[in-house]
């Protein structure tokens, strides 16, 4: 680390070489924070969170007994071990609760005054952060898995919902209708994503083993279908052969940049595409547990070199270099299955959730890993340890 900060100070370095380096330090060291606890008020397991991206300071979770609670992150008491408390919530007395499980909660992208919610109710629900009203109500014929508004737009405020029904819905949040489907699935479709890097890209992964990428402003729409054998089986067998699993897709994410997509499947298999040619890097992961009958969330991290996603493992959370696909660590904490996990950039921070009914939040240790016999000394970074064993190879 003195490497860094003297190189820095020479103006050898660009400036956020420090910066990733110990954002990566810090991805490397999370444990589960024993401090610092979330106030529990799901009375059954949670599917679904999400930091606010404005200040970072506020969570929602959504619950499979329809409940919806609005947390306050920011530790308050200034004390070492606190509880971060919950603001609001819509619970089973509010006239506008979800009548059955909550799948997806987001925050609108440019502003904590508004927020969505989605539900095995068949509704969408645009909700009045301020009043806890809602603003809009989108009604779907089938069961909704997920829905997501691009973190990007400009231009437009569409929603895309995945649900049981193979066509997938854009919801225009200016007209307050549904202003076209897109075609081309043939089961329900588990999870949508857009892409952080281009506004009118929509990724969409389906129980038909398929994941397709689509530019919403075409008259075809569909750009590409994923391929897992990148065309070598598809040139026999034809358009059949052009799946991106051999299972059910219920996980999408695109990493930071938008460069690359990553899916999960039941297959329990995890696989990195070129978001742009959407060509399979074959980047091995190894056997990843899935098992999950609806969408699973996962994430992935901001700012470090290289980066890493994390990935719910039956009770536990793996971490995983995306390029690479080495396995980091597990996270231990949760009794049950986890569902959902979420990564707050700010401070290099994470926060699960699963069917225990829990929200852990994992944090850097604060620990120095230095020991008094320096054979035993525990390096978490490689950057990091480089930074240590160049700074003083003369001296």
């Amino acid at each position: 680390m003195l490497g860094y900060i003297s190189a820095r100070q020479a103006g050898l370095d660009d400036p956020l070489k420090l910066r990733r380096a110990e954002a990566t330090r810090r991805v490397l060291s999370l444990e589960l924070n024993k401090d610092k606890d979330i106030e529990r008020i799901h009375g059954s397991g949670i599917n679904t969170l999400d930091i606010e991206p404005v200040e970072s300071r506020y969570m929602l979770s959504g619950g499979s007994d329809g409940v919806i609670v609005l947390y306050d992150l920011e530790n308050w008491s200034k004390k070492p071990c606190y509880t971060c408390k919950a603001v609001c919530s819509v619970g089973r007395s509010h006239p506008d609760v979800h009548k059955f499980s909550v799948e997806t909660v987001q925050w609108y992208p440019h502003d904590t005054g508004m927020f969505t919610s989605s539900s095995f109710d068949k509704t969408l629900k645009i909700w009045d952060t301020n009043t806890l009203q809602t603003a809009d109500v989108f009604n779907f014929e089938e069961t909704v898995y997920s829905h997501h508004m691009s973190p990007v737009a400009t231009k437009h405020c569409l929603i895309a919902v995945g649900t049981k029904s193979p066509k997938v819905q854009l919801c225009d949040l200016k007209s307050g209708s549904c202003s076209h489907i897109l075609q081309g699935h043939r089961q329900e479709i588990l999870a949508v994503s857009w892409s952080p890097r281009h506004e009118y890209i929509l990724a969409t992964a389906s129980a038909d083993s398929r994941v397709k990428l689509w530019d919403v402003r075409r008259a075809s729409a569909c750009l590409i279908s994923l391929d897992q054998h990148n065309g070598k089986k598809s040139e026999v067998f034809g358009e059949t052969a052009k799946t991106a699993h051999n299972g059910r897709v219920n996980g999408l994410c695109f990493t930071s940049d938008g460069l690359h997509l990553l899916t999960f499947g039941t297959d329990d298999r995890i696989r990195l595409w070129n978001s742009s040619s959407g060509e399979n890097t074959l980047v091995n992961y190894g056997k990843v547990y899935n098992d999950s009958r609806k969408g699973l969330k996962f994430t992935v991290s901001h700012g470090c070199s290289p980066e890493f996603v994390f990935v719910p493992y039956s009770s536990t959370i793996a971490i995983y270099t995306v390029y690479s696909g080495d396995l980091r660590t597990m996270l231990r904490g949760h009794y049950s299955s986890i569902d959902c996990c979420v990564f707050q950039p700010n401070f290099q921070e994470l926060y699960s959730s699963g069917r225990d009914g829990n929200i852990l939040a994992w944090v850097p240790s604060l620990r120095e890993t230095e020991s008094d016999d320096t054979s035993e000394k525990q390096c978490l970074n490689p950057a990091y340890e480089d930074a240590w064993s160049g700074s003083d190879d003369d001296g």
